[in-house]
């Protein structure tokens, strides 16, 4: 069943299919149950008519037959009764089986007393006449009219059945009044109902089985193409921009077709240009970067020697080889990156970690950030509820984000104390790196991890980054199958979360730190 169910949802013709047999079922039940509603009710309206029509014809008969009589011998009214019943109760070809049941009326008056000895009451085929409907026998007893009721009698000799029962007051000459019931069977007419039923029955559901045939061959001319450009979209995405749909008409579908072979021929030329000119930029970023090593090494050097000499120098001479060295840091520093993003971009990153102490590389990273600050009274605090958080992972890497966060908040903390948390769960760990200073707009947030962006690029600052320190954190933490988070509210600062496997390689299951951080007023 759940195999049927997941086809229907999964195949779009296996939909129209279900749709269009559903849709016809209904339609083919009603229009079933509207035309056996008719030829059922017409099926009993005929019998009902013809057999009050023969019942009419037995009691005028009979009654016509008492009339002759009247005043004969006895055994002459006897044999009239036997002729009587023996014609009412004769079937012909088309008939079904009858039964008769005559009945004198219970109570005698005072001047029947002399023939209230001859008693002709009969009741043919063992029939049980306590089955009889009371209120019939009522009527008849009351009525000079054919009087009838379908009912359910019994009989002595076989099962019930379903029986129409006619009957009229008729009078016998030296006997009195009696009830003559004419017994009609039902099984000819419920024979023919269920004829109709079963023949409804096959038709129904062979039109049904035809419908969906017809559906499933017309569908098929409508999915196949479609389910052709879905194969050839598949192999679009695993690289292979040779194929293409065969346009074998001159309808809608191939129209379809030829619009997609000319999607696909756009797609192809647009990638092969984007992936050309990825390959020479990053080409051009390797080598700009590897060829301006050199020179950078010669200035290197010779801003060595005169930063070293710096005392016997003017004033103003000896700031500028201050200037100097620190912008010469600057540009080393972004060498080093742009060295780094080429590598991330050509896919060649590699880790190589090993086992080590994460806590211990933090509090490394953060005394060696603070006593970078001079005249400045920055704090980091570290909550750590364990002494040791061992990790596997490269070493390199981790700190370089680290640096990266801790030297971040520290330029936006605004003299406010910067608190990382240290969060350990038995598969994966959560730093939590948060400042207090003015904040990021949370439209803003999506773009934080994005290269060469600043929140303000008017901004002062003391450092004066890169501008691609977060963007390479975001590629260290994923290249171990982790993540960075980000968040931020003005006033409110901001919090930066690395959650990272305990192993290197492995899948994280969740986020022990959240990114937004606790202190953060809770909207409702």
């Amino acid at each position: 069943m759940n195999r049927i169910v997941k086809k229907v949802r999964t195949s779009l013709a296996s939909k129209v299919i279900v749709s269009t047999v559903l849709l016809s079922l209904g339609v083919v039940w009603i229009t079933g149950s509207a035309l056996y509603s008719q030829l059922s009710a017409g099926v009993k309206q005929v019998n009902l008519e013809t057999s009050l029509a023969e019942a009419r014809s037995s009691f005028f008969n009979a009654q016509y037959q008492f009339l002759l009589v009247d005043g004969a011998q006895n055994s002459i009214i006897t044999k009239t009764v036997q002729e009587i019943i023996i014609s009412s109760t004769a079937v012909s070809l088309n008939q079904d089986r009858k039964s008769i049941f005559l009945s004198r009326f219970s109570t005698v008056t005072s001047s029947d007393l002399d023939i209230a000895a001859i008693d002709y009451s009969t009741v043919t085929d063992e029939l049980d006449v306590s089955s009889f409907p009371a209120e019939l026998r009522k009527r008849v007893q009351t009525s000079d009219l054919v009087e009838y009721e379908y009912a359910t009698v019994s009989y002595n000799n076989r099962a019930d059945a379903e029986v129409l029962i006619a009957g009229r007051r008729i009078a016998i000459p030296d006997s009195g009044n009696y009830e003559m019931y004419l017994v009609y069977s039902l099984t000819n007419q419920n024979t023919t109902l269920s004829l109709i039923t079963n023949s409804l029955l096959v038709t129904g559901f062979a039109l049904l089985f035809l419908i969906g045939l017809i559906t499933w061959l017309v569908v098929r001319q409508v999915v196949k193409p479609v389910r052709e450009a879905a194969r050839i979209a598949q192999q679009f995405t695993e690289g292979d921009f040779s194929k293409r749909m065969q346009v074998e008409s001159s309808d809608e579908i191939a129209t379809l077709g030829n619009a997609f072979n000319d999607m696909a021929l756009s797609l192809e030329s647009q990638i092969s240009r984007l992936e050309n000119l990825s390959r020479v930029q990053q080409r051009f970023v390797s080598d700009v970067s590897h060829e301006l090593r050199t020179p950078l090494t010669t200035l290197r050097m010779a801003s060595e020697v005169i930063y070293g000499q710096r005392e016997k120098f003017d004033p103003t001479i000896a700031r500028s080889s201050e200037l100097l060295v620190a912008q010469l840091d600057r540009f080393e520093g972004l060498l080093e990156d742009l060295l780094e993003i080429s590598r991330f971009d050509a896919e060649v990153a590699v880790l190589e970690p090993i086992d080590f102490d994460l806590v211990s590389l933090i509090k490394r990273c953060s005394a060696d950030l603070l006593s970078h600050e001079v005249g400045q009274q920055l704090v980091i605090n570290i909550d750590h509820a364990t002494e040791q958080v061992m990790i596997k992972a490269d070493i390199r890497r981790v700190e370089r984000i680290m640096r990266n966060l801790l030297s971040n908040a520290l330029d936006h903390a605004e003299d406010m104390p910067v608190d990382v948390t240290i969060i350990s769960t038995s598969t994966e760990v959560g730093v939590g790196v948060r400042d207090h200073g003015a904040g990021i707009e949370p439209s803003v947030l999506s773009r934080v991890f994005d290269r060469f962006w600043r929140a303000d690029p008017s901004r002062a600052r003391v450092r004066g980054g890169t501008g691609l320190g977060l963007s390479i954190a975001l590629e260290d933490a994923r290249l171990h199958n982790g993540e960075l988070d980000a968040w931020g509210a003005p006033g409110f600062g901001a919090h930066f979360v690395m959650t990272l496997p305990r192993i290197a390689g492995e899948q994280i299951s969740g986020r022990p730190i959240r990114s937004q951080p606790a202190d953060y007023p809770q909207t409702t």
